[in-house]
């Protein structure tokens, strides 16, 4: 077993109330870099590895097909292209990465190539992207769509998205940047070769017309827990993050992955996986408690119905009275929504033919929108104990991506004060920044 590598998800650091909760910033919240700034500084110090940003480009409209319940309660917006941030956040570490989110399904692979090969010389060697495959049909009508693409569809596409990526990152080698100062000779043509990519969604002739840079090509990230998923990031995957609500759940999940690692001739423990954590830190059982009371408060069924059917494409105002979660996962299917997640999860947990009312279904949503159904709350010690027997449990490579349900910058700055280095008192961390890049920290 390996020791934990840890990552912080800032993806909704200032959404959901978390913008207004004690701890909060008073005149600079979201986007305010300084907020950023604060957290990379102080998760540095901790030695967390990774600092993640999800992202999404559409507001929440799919709840009773209006924005109306995300606007009023700020539920997953606002959203902002968060690379400038990163950039800022750089200036002020040294050593922790980065991760940032782009769409396979609606961007081109060369804008996206070209702009993570700049992060990367920004960084010097910090970036990880995560590639995703977008079910939002808020975020698919702001890019033209009138309709998600099919689920299997998305999947192919981040295929060969990814194909064309690593080929574009491979056509400039750097052994071809010569910079010769006495012959002024820059590079070597010979090494550099256009890619001529002609495939189904692309046609890019390359090469990227950029310098090489400082690991070659971002550590690459996927959090797709569905059987396609699993199946399409196996080539090229070099950190999962996952979602298993149970530990079965997650064991479940790493089986997956392991056997389609293997089915693609890699080695499956070359390929960690975070688990998404969220965690209430305190200093005390009862100070950890009441601020999992304060979450609690925030949530009405109208900021609970934005949440669910954003992130699964699907209405759940238009629920009957009881339905078989069958069922429910037929109507996902036949509108082209997320058939993982809060739905998958569910299927899990009660079985496919478990038949639930509206009111019960709001119950479970309820948990999964706040978090609570999978938050570890406590003291450092208390949390620290239950993920060294999740981390044994599942496998022992990997790690956990922490999120809080606390304000900005306070919730991250408990885990990283208080639950990180109690975790580092006791040995389970993976050693502290041990390379030069990302990649090599992740590995260490």
């Amino acid at each position: 077993m390996t020791g934990m590598h840890t990552a912080f998800d800032l993806s909704f650091a200032h959404t959901e109330g978390r913008w207004a909760r004690p701890g909060s910033w008073i005149g600079a919240g979201f986007p305010d870099v300084q907020v950023y700034q604060e957290i990379a500084r102080t998760a540095e110090r901790a030695g967390v590895d990774l600092l993640f940003f999800g992202d999404g480009s559409g507001i929440p409209d799919t709840w009773r097909g209006s924005m109306d319940a995300a606007l009023e309660w700020g539920i997953q917006w606002p959203r902002h292209d968060m690379s400038p941030v990163v950039t800022s956040m750089a200036a002020v570490t040294e050593h922790i990465g980065f991760g940032l989110t782009y769409s396979s399904t609606f961007l081109h692979p060369f804008t996206v190539a070209r702009l993570l090969n700049s992060l990367d010389h920004v960084t010097a060697g910090r970036i990880a992207f995560n590639v995703v495959a977008s079910a939002r049909s808020a975020d698919a009508a702001n890019y033209g769509f009138d309709e998600r693409m099919d689920h299997d569809e998305r999947y192919d596409r981040m295929s060969e998205f990814m194909t064309v990526c690593r080929e574009l990152w491979a056509s400039v080698p750097a052994s071809a940047i010569i910079a010769d100062r006495v012959t002024g000779r820059f590079a070597d043509p010979a090494q550099i070769s256009a890619i001529d990519h002609v495939g189904r969604y692309f046609r890019v002739k390359g090469p990227l017309a950029s310098v090489p840079s400082p690991q070659g090509s971002p550590v690459l990230v996927q959090a797709g827990n569905s059987p396609k998923g699993i199946a399409t990031s196996a080539s090229f995957v070099e950190l999962v993050f996952g979602f298993g609500a149970s530990v079965a759940g997650q064991q479940r999940h790493r089986a997956a992955l392991d056997a389609a690692l293997t089915s693609e001739g890699r080695d499956p423990a070359s390929v960690g996986i975070l688990w998404a954590t969220q965690a209430i830190v305190g200093r005390s059982a009862l100070e950890a408690a009441s601020r999992r009371d304060e979450v609690a408060a925030f949530w009405n069924e109208e900021a609970v119905g934005a949440f669910l059917s954003h992130n699964v494409g699907f209405d759940f105002s238009t629920l009957p009275a009881s339905f078989t979660l069958d069922e429910l996962v037929d109507e996902v299917k036949r509108v082209q929504g997320a058939q993982g997640g809060f739905v998958g999860a569910l299927v899990a947990e009660l079985g496919a033919e478990t038949t639930l009312t509206r009111t019960e279904l709001f119950e479970h949503g309820w948990r999964h929108a706040t978090g609570l159904d999978h938050t570890l709350c406590g003291t450092a010690a208390s949390i620290a104990d239950q993920l060294e027997e999740n981390f044994a449990a599942t496998g022992g490579h990997g790690g956990y991506m922490f999120s809080s349900p606390l304000a900005a910058p306070s919730g991250a700055a408990d885990l990283a004060e208080l639950l990180v280095p109690e975790l580092r008192r006791r040995g389970a961390l993976a050693p502290r920044y041990p390379g030069a890049t990302l990649r090599e920290n992740l590995r260490g």
